[in-house]
């Protein structure tokens, strides 16, 4: 008589845990920072972005709206970073410019 319990070592009864969509996406992205050169990264999101807005045909879908956000963010966040910190350092040289004995602006009236 054959026991009840599923053999753990056959590979038919084995099942692969199911891996959430923030783990596939995390994933996905990983592949294309690595696979994908930087300039392309942008095209590539916005590709996914004009693919996802005509989501109502067959092999299109609204899945790839934000996917093309994700995609394009690679490239966007590095150079919105570099933004702030010289705009940071830009102000912080402006005010160290400045003689403290010296009227401020709002002084002046």
């Amino acid at each position: 008589m054959p026991s009840a319990a599923p053999d753990p070592d056959d590979p038919q009864t084995v099942k692969r845990p199911r891996r959430s969509i923030k783990r596939r996406m995390q994933h996905f992205l990983v592949h294309v920072r690595r696979r994908v050169p930087p300039g392309l990264r942008l095209v590539l999101g916005l590709l996914l972005i004009c693919g996802g807005i005509l989501g109502f045909l067959p092999i299109l879908g609204f899945w790839m709206i934000p996917l093309g956000f994700a995609v394009a963010m690679l490239d966007v966040m590095p150079l919105y970073r570099r933004g702030l910190e010289r705009g940071k350092a830009l102000r912080r040289r402006d005010t160290s410019d400045r003689d403290p004995a010296a009227p401020k602006d709002d002084d002046l009236t």
